[in-house]
């Protein structure tokens, strides 16, 4: 294997602010998490790419932490065709909502380093108080 392993390879990526994918040269598909063999076709071909981090939430629940606020847990769909978990930000997290269009930015400062997290797009999530 040439180049750092795919894991290596991500973080890098998401550590210089990109929201990084791999596709396969072989069928076309975008391959989420990073790996070393397509799970579609079993080519090796695969070539990293950025996404443009749109994406529409699939999936979303709210966790509720004993000693912190609540916090999005989401499946994201990105356009690109590929699925990632995160959170959403800058949102109730009972406002976060299936269907909802977000927008991928990196966190530099999260506990772990770097990760990707959503905001909501223009509109969506938005709600003045009542």
């Amino acid at each position: 294997m040439t180049g750092p392993a795919p894991h290596r390879e991500y973080t890098d990526r998401v550590a210089a602010g990109k929201v990084p994918c791999q596709t396969c040269d072989g069928c076309l598909s975008a391959v989420f998490p990073p790996r070393i063999i397509c799970p579609s076709c079993g080519g090796a071909e695969l070539r990293w790419s950025e996404s443009a981090g749109l994406g529409t939430v699939y999936s979303a629940s709210v966790l509720s932490p004993r000693d912190a606020d609540p916090y999005s847990v989401v499946l994201v769909d990105l356009d690109e065709r590929f699925r990632m978990m995160s959170t959403v930000v800058d949102i109730p997290a009972r406002d976060v909502r299936i269907g909802m269009r977000v927008r991928a930015r990196v966190e530099r400062d999260g506990p772990s380093g770097p990760r990707i997290v959503f905001t909501a797009e223009e509109g969506e999530g938005r709600h003045e108080p009542a």
